[in-house]
């Protein structure tokens, strides 16, 4: 039944073009912002996913920063240590030197003394961001040997959680004030040591830091003076070689996490890609169908439209 009131098919044409245009438009909107899924209202349910690994991504930022950040604190205090090592090792040798009879020890004592100066400036000096290991203070009752760097950041569920990877740095200070009878608090360089040349701050009598040979002479104890000198040094440098060999694998550990970080943010980055990326081989595709589609619509409509004209003809 042909009718002016109601016309069927073009009603027909015009919802069905209708659904083509927003087809299209929301093509053309994949197509210009390269994702499937850009607001809530595309798909609530992957929205809200890659809403929260993005969230999570950005945490993972902030702990690679830490970690470099840690890992730039633990390098200046093993280049630090490596110095320090190679100085006594020198005080050492003038040490050994010294052993001989008839050697000028006031003269030896000079180059000491400023090996010594120089020690102190390598230890206060192994700075970074406010952070020094190898010269603390361990007086103010807020201390704490055990640093933590950043490593980590985990989601169970809606429960989050941030990872530590826990230094202890107790026994790497080559420099503390609060030097006293307890050897807890003495530093590799200014710690007390006895003629054997360990550390024993009650019974100690000579540091590394502070020893002297000015005075001594080639007489039988003079010389064991100096023999325990020598020991105290060698004891040092093993001590020194100790920190370095720790701080060597805490480097190494904060290295492998930082690549596991690196790995992990890359998953992250494909997991929401997979979610919420549109595929633009797949898009403009469809945007050249869609297009089509449109002009065959436009074309079916304005022949629906003009059925209505041929009813005038029964009139003529």
């Amino acid at each position: 039944m042909s009718s002016i009131n109601t016309n069927m098919a073009a009603m027909t044409a015009l919802q069905t073009l209708t659904q083509t245009n927003k087809s299209l438009l929301e093509t053309q909107s994949r197509i210009s912002t390269g994702f499937r899924v850009a607001e809530a209202s595309d798909n609530a349910a992957y929205w809200s996913i890659a809403t929260t690994m993005r969230s999570d991504k950005g945490a993972l930022s902030t702990v690679q920063d830490a970690l470099g950040l840690g890992a730039s604190v633990v390098d200046v205090a093993y280049t630090a240590v490596n110095s320090a090592i190679d100085v006594v090792n020198q005080i050492k040798t003038k040490l050994v030197a010294a052993r001989e009879p008839g050697i000028d020890k006031t003269k030896v004592q000079s180059e000491i003394t400023e090996l010594q100066k120089q020690l102190k400036s390598i230890a206060d000096a192994a700075s970074f961001s406010g952070e020094n290991w190898l010269s603390v203070d361990s007086t103010p009752a807020t201390f704490n040997a055990t640093k933590n760097v950043v490593s980590g950041f985990t989601r169970t569920g809606s429960v989050v959680a941030v990872q530590t990877i826990a230094i202890d740095t107790s026994g790497m200070d080559l420099f503390d004030a609060n030097v006293g009878t307890a050897d807890a608090n003495a530093g590799i360089l200014d710690g007390k040591r006895v003629a054997a040349g360990t550390i024993a701050e009650a019974t100690g009598t000579f540091s590394i830091y502070g020893l002297s040979i000015s005075a001594l002479s080639d007489s039988t104890a003079d010389i064991t003076t100096l023999n325990s000198y020598i020991s105290g040094a060698d004891a040092g440098i093993k001590e020194m070689t100790t920190v370095a060999g720790s701080l060597g694998a805490v480097k190494s550990r904060i290295g492998l996490q930082q690549d596991f970080v690196k790995g992990l943010m890359n998953a992250l980055d494909r997991g929401i890609s997979s979610l919420v990326d549109a595929d633009m081989n797949e898009e403009s595709t469809r945007l050249q169908a869609l297009q089509v589609k449109q002009q065959l619509g436009i074309q079916a409509l304005g022949i629906a439209n003009s059925s209505s004209q041929n009813i005038l003809r029964l009139f003529q």
